[in-house]
């Protein structure tokens, strides 16, 4: 198998989006979903990273940043929708 580093890419909207649901999860009852403990180590990894990456996480702000990501990433379809 290979040994590399694999690295994925994320917009900041992408970032910042996944850092919220990933936070809200780990708050839910996460253990019901993951059956198998070695799931946990890249869970936090990823979370950890993505907590150092953003420093908006921490801005008095962040539910306006959160929401503005969220608006930006949602498909035009349901913009409509929403406006209909």
């Amino acid at each position: 198998m290979e040994t590399s580093p694999i690295t994925i890419r994320l917009t900041p909207d992408e970032a910042l989006v996944l850092s919220d649901w990933l936070e809200r999860v780990q708050m839910t009852d996460l253990d019901r979903m993951v059956d198998d403990p070695a799931v946990w180590a890249p869970i936090h990894k990823i979370a950890g990273t993505l907590d150092k990456a953003l420093p908006c996480i921490f801005a008095s702000d962040y539910a306006e940043w959160l929401e503005a990501a969220r608006q930006r990433l949602r498909p035009a379809a349901e913009e409509e929708a929403d406006a209909s």
